[in-house]
């Protein structure tokens, strides 16, 4: 495991752990954005769970690598679906917004291949 992989993994796992709790906290500019998307309100606890466990998941998997990459995997599906959120919602200016948390976990996930 190289330094990059274990400061990248961090920032991934950081990342979306705030992601996954401002949901869960219901932040006012969180839950106005996913009701502009149409999500349902139903949904959210299980999305900010889901963002949660990833974020978990990421940290387990510096010791158990298997957990890792089924967390990373989980986390990547789980932006690409907020990309697509996105764009049915016609909100096309938001789609990087997924992306900047997706993009981290990717990195961790490549780093980790390669060490």
């Amino acid at each position: 495991m190289s330094v990059a992989h274990t400061v990248v993994t961090l920032l991934a796992a950081a990342m979306a752990g705030y992601s996954g709790i401002v949901v869960l906290t219901r932040a006012q500019w969180i839950t106005k954005a996913l009701a502009d998307y149409r999500v349902p309100i139903s949904w959210w606890p299980r999305l900010g769970a889901a963002k949660v466990a990833g974020a978990v998941g990421l940290l387990v998997g510096l010791f158990v690598p298997e957990i890792g990459v089924a967390a990373g995997i989980g986390l990547v599906l789980y932006f690409a679906g907020a990309v697509v959120t996105v764009a049915r919602a016609r909100w096309y200016s938001h789609i990087p917004f997924p992306l900047v948390y997706a993009a981290p976990v990717v990195a961790a996930m490549t780093l980790g291949a390669l060490a």
